[in-house]
């Protein structure tokens, strides 16, 4: 929980910020404290606080803001933190927002403790702080049992001295002009609480218990409804993306196409119907019944070869006449057989002499043949010789 005590001098905010710490173990930030550690450290943010101090001059909001930063940036911060005494004007209540939000930690509560002015002046008169651990008292309400001596260390009270009545009514006029906007402030932002500061201490802590709890309660839901928001508007923004990469696939493919296009102007019709995907489905088994067609015609062309079988038949029947040379292998062998005996030359020769008596009884056919063919010439001569004859 991050939250704001708002409030008079005087209201009691102090003394109730330490009850919250105690129990919920989150740190209490004073600015008048907190300035004055940075002041002690002696860092660059410390020198320039001190020096408009020294000056009697209220420390700048660029200044004050960049302290509160460094504080909240510690990791007992982490869970949450109490402001006291900050922002006072509206000014530094815009500034606190733009911090917080920059951190990703907006305030939670406002919490206001309302006191009526005559009680206020009481309180204030009567209040006494011990020196060494800050607790606070007053003489009217809740003295020490020692006085002047703290219950908790033993530590010596102080009595301030603003706290008087001619400088508390000045506090409360500049309280009125400056502080109570900033109530209006976060009223419009709906983060303003109120309870009543009249009354024992423990009943006043309890109705701030309460209200802080009820707080918590509100933001553990709107965290959780926030996140069950981020996870939907994360599921969505997927399937959005999706379809967007599905898109942009989409449109990646026919940025070729639209490029060929312009490339070859007369080839951009069919592209154009392209994206149609539905076309070159339909047209994908056309092509394919053509493809199938296709074999059905072929096989005519396939048939032709088997009419064409008699042309190579023809080199079948010659086979015979290359068969010759391979009945004559067996000369290749005579050679071997003819070493022991001898004998075989002969019946090579006659078998060559046969061969040749058989070709000489075939060339007598052939010579007659030619005698009948030139005596058929010469009867053919010996006709146009008998017909000027008759003339």
């Amino acid at each position: 929980m991050r939250m704001v005590l708002l409030g008079a001098p005087g209201s009691g905010k102090g003394t109730q910020a330490k009850l919250l710490v105690e129990r919920y173990k989150i740190p209490q930030i004073s600015i008048g404290d907190l300035l004055r550690e940075v002041v002690a450290s002696g860092s660059l943010l410390g020198r320039q606080a001190k020096a408009a101090m020294d000056a009697g001059h209220l420390v700048s909001d660029e200044v004050v803001i960049n302290v509160l930063q460094e504080r909240l940036m510690r990791s007992d911060a982490r869970k949450g933190f109490i402001l006291d005494g900050f922002p006072r004007n509206i000014q530094q209540a815009e500034a606190l927002d733009l911090l917080l939000n920059s951190l990703g930690r907006p305030l939670n509560l406002a919490l206001m403790i309302a006191v009526d002015v005559d009680a206020l002046i009481q309180r204030l008169v009567g209040r006494r702080t011990c020196l060494s651990c800050g607790q606070m008292y007053n003489v009217f309400y809740s003295p020490p049992h020692i006085e002047g001596r703290c219950d908790a260390c033993g530590g010596r009270l102080r009595h301030r001295a603003d706290d008087n009545e001619e400088t508390i009514g000045d506090r409360l006029r500049v309280y009125e002009t400056n502080t109570l906007p900033v109530a209006e402030y976060y009223q419009a932002q709906e983060k303003l609480r109120t309870v009543q500061g009249v009354g024992e201490v423990d009943s006043i802590f309890r109705a701030i218990v309460k209200v802080y709890e009820d707080v918590k309660k509100h933001v553990k839901s709107e965290t959780r409804s926030d996140a069950i928001r981020a996870a939907i508007a994360k599921h969505h923004a997927g399937k959005r993306s999706g379809k967007a990469a599905a898109r942009a696939d989409a449109v990646g493919t026919a940025k070729p196409v639209a490029a060929a296009g312009q490339a070859a102007p007369g080839k951009a019709a069919p592209k154009k119907a392209a994206p149609k995907k539905a076309a070159p489905k339909k047209a994908a088994p056309k092509k394919a019944a053509l493809k199938k067609a296709a074999p059905k015609k072929a096989t005519p062309k396939k048939a032709a070869p088997k009419k064409a079988t008699p042309k190579k038949a023809t080199p079948k029947k010659a086979a015979p006449k290359k068969a010759a040379p391979k009945k004559a292998a067996p000369k290749k062998t005579t050679p071997k057989k003819p070493a022991p005996g001898k004998a075989a030359p002969k019946q090579v020769a006659s078998k060559k002499s046969a061969t040749r008596t058989a070709a000489a009884k075939k060339a007598v056919p052939k010579k007659s043949t030619g005698k009948k063919a030139a005596g058929k010439k010469q009867s053919a001569r010996n006709k146009p010789r008998s017909k000027p004859g008759k003339r």
